[in-house]
């Protein structure tokens, strides 16, 4: 998450504006604040880095002040596996993971809408070889724990040599935080 931006958000913040371009967004258009929320997770961080810097491929240490959480939820989601049959046995295919993200909205819409009991979609990153992410809807912020588990700024130096190696993997450039400007 960002710290400073414009719509600055804590680590457990669902993002009640949208729809925006993102791959799941299942708010109602047009695009305003809503009581839709979504937000996005990744099961590793290399893969949280690939998606959330993927525009520029560049993981900017600096520019608003980017954050890295790890959490366990206090309860089990349901989450709907769009990494399984489920697309294909519904005419659609992986293409929902790895599509034009306005062709996956409307099937996240519907999804949140004929199964009220999901607290969100599983799907695999098309940035990260299809390592597991989630979009969990407005439903699964109750699982959402008081505190992380892990959370820390992407400009604190413990953090220099994974970014460096993530950054590699991933051929993403790496911007690091002057460790005098860091605040950490």
């Amino acid at each position: 998450y960002f710290r400073s931006s414009r719509h600055a958000v804590t680590w457990r913040t669902f993002r009640i504006y949208g729809p925006t371009d993102a791959r799941f967004d299942h708010h109602l258009r047009p695009s305003r604040e809503q009581p839709r929320g979504i937000l996005y997770v990744a099961i590793h961080p290399r893969t949280a880095l690939a998606e959330v810097f993927q525009r520029r491929r560049t993981i900017n240490t600096r520019r608003m002040h980017p954050w890295l959480v790890g959490v366990e939820t206090t309860a089990e989601l349901r989450l709907l596996d769009l990494t399984g049959l489920w697309p294909t046995r519904l005419d659609a295919s992986m293409a929902l993971s790895t599509g034009p993200h306005a062709r996956t909205r409307p099937w996240s819409r519907a999804a949140n809408e004929a199964y009220p009991e999901l607290h969100g979609l599983w799907y695999g990153s098309a940035m990260d070889s299809m390592r597991g992410c989630a979009a969990l809807f407005e439903r699964g912020a109750p699982a959402m724990p008081p505190s992380p588990a892990f959370h820390r700024a992407l400009a604190d130096p413990a953090l220099r040599a994974l970014l460096e190696h993530w950054a590699r993997e991933l051929n993403y450039r790496l911007i690091l935080e002057d460790a005098r400007n860091a605040g950490c």
